[in-house]
């Protein structure tokens, strides 16, 4: 069981949204390098990187302090990225520079054989993100709502060959509410593949509910922004008590 710290970048600093709306956006750190090398450092397994701006243009927009992060922790801990990822040679280009798994998100919503063409072209390093308000998907940087249903969309990436999921309730994500439990159960209950619950993480009993209810069911990680960064959550101590709670 993964505590995955995310670092979201904006205008090349690190930042939280909350729910998504780019207007929101608080400043955590003008240097996103220091940041990757502080949780290199705290013991972190796996670093969640977002191209915010990237996901909203439809294209890297941050290209080149992600190259940074990749040089300065990328040996050590690897990176899943995401945001803006929309054509194969972006791909190639991030997993060359030591990006290990690339999240595609609205493109495969949108372009279904896409996401089917990357898991064919690099397989073991393609990660299908999810994110979903009240079962239905959410595209576009989270600004436009779509009909599709997040359990038969998962089934469908199942069915490519995804690495995992990346799952992210953005009614939760960055107002620490907690994680959806209920909504990320039965999403897992309706697949095989590993999923990687993200959104509202926000207190150590929140991830002993995840270590007890979604970890048996094939959750492997948590990813959590604003909590470590406001110091409601202790990374090193989240990870220990994961470790614990699933017998590591």
């Amino acid at each position: 069981m993964l505590i995955i710290p995310a670092i979201d970048l904006k205008d090349g600093r690190c930042v939280r949204l909350q729910q998504g709306d780019m207007s929101t956006a608080t400043v955590f750190g003008d240097d996103p390098v220091a940041m990757a090398k502080h949780w290199a450092a705290q013991g972190a397994r796996r670093l969640h990187v977002v191209d915010l701006n990237g996901a909203v243009a439809g294209r890297p927009k941050n290209e080149k302090v992600i190259r940074e992060m990749i040089k300065a922790v990328g040996d050590a801990l690897p990176i899943q990225l995401g945001g803006g990822i929309r054509d194969l040679d972006t791909i190639e280009a991030y997993i060359d520079a030591g990006v290990t798994f690339v999240i595609i998100g609205t493109a495969a919503v949108k372009n279904p054989g896409f996401l089917s063409d990357a898991s064919y072209a690099f397989p073991g390093h393609i990660i299908a993100g999810l994110d979903a308000k009240e079962g239905k998907v959410a595209v576009d940087g989270w600004s436009k709502m779509t009909g599709h249903d997040v359990a038969d969309l998962a089934k469908k990436y199942e069915d490519f060959g995804v690495e995992a999921l990346v799952y992210t309730d953005i009614g939760r994500d960055g107002m620490m509410t907690g994680i959806n439990i209920e909504a990320t159960l039965k999403l897992a209950q309706a697949i095989k593949i590993p999923i990687i619950a993200s959104g509202g993480l926000n207190s150590l009993k929140d991830l002993q509910t995840v270590c007890e209810r979604l970890v048996p069911e094939g959750v492997i990680g948590a990813i959590t922004g604003r909590a470590l960064y406001e110091g409601k959550i202790d990374f090193k101590k989240a990870q220990a008590a994961a470790d614990k709670a699933v017998g590591k």
